[in-house]
């Protein structure tokens, strides 16, 4: 079997002993008893007790310039980062939760105008992944959009929401340097910079 085509094992190799949610709000959490298939034998595991954590499908957008070499990035306080070592403030591509049944494209669009003040039209889809498969449903969508940038970045975000969002307009010639100084700390703006950076060595090339 070729593991670039297709997973080894599939949905109906998991039997579910039962499920119940321990809290529900904004985030899930549940409590899940299961087994699944071993790898090259018929068996199945003992039976095991897992957390899931259910989010929203949620997407991000990497807003680019190749005529003004620059792109954007966004600053702000994560609950998730509150005991990292350096700062609780990241710098994230512009991202958000799909409401209900939006598109990931309606999602950015709406996003966009909200945490920068950028008219994005035509989305490139770049990857959509589990960004914490270990205990988390969560599925992002990534995508890169390019668009004209304002000369500078300024405050954004939605304060009924607890939005408080600083825009940042990077030139191309920053992303090596982001990439290797440890500022960076979430997988979508790695994974969109490093698409950028590859995007950028192709258009020269051309």
């Amino acid at each position: 079997m070729n593991i670039i085509k297709q997973a080894t094992y599939h949905r109906d190799q998991v039997q579910v002993q039962s499920r119940e949610y321990l809290f529900r709000g904004f985030i899930q959490v549940e409590k899940v008893n299961l087994c699944h298939r071993l790898f090259n034998q018929s068996e199945f595991t003992p039976v095991m007790q897992r957390e899931l954590i259910h989010r929203p499908e949620a997407a991000g957008v990497l807003i680019y310039d190749d005529a003004q070499q620059k792109f954007a990035l966004i600053e702000q306080f994560r609950v998730g980062a509150l005991d990292d070592p350096e700062s609780p403030w990241q710098l994230e591509i512009i991202a958000g939760v799909l409401d209900g049944n939006e598109s990931p494209e309606n999602c950015l669009r709406r996003e966009s105008l909200e945490e920068s003040g950028c008219e994005i039209d035509q989305l490139q889809h770049l990857f959509s992944f589990y960004p914490s498969a270990g205990a988390c449903s969560e599925l992002f969508h990534l995508y890169s959009a390019q668009a004209h940038l304002p000369q500078q970045g300024g405050i954004f975000g939605m304060p009924d929401e607890g939005e408080n969002i600083q825009l940042h307009i990077i030139d191309y010639d920053q992303i090596t340097i982001l990439l290797s100084n440890g500022r960076l700390k979430n997988a979508p703006v790695i994974m969109a910079l490093q698409w950028l950076q590859q995007h950028i060595k192709t258009t020269r090339n051309v």
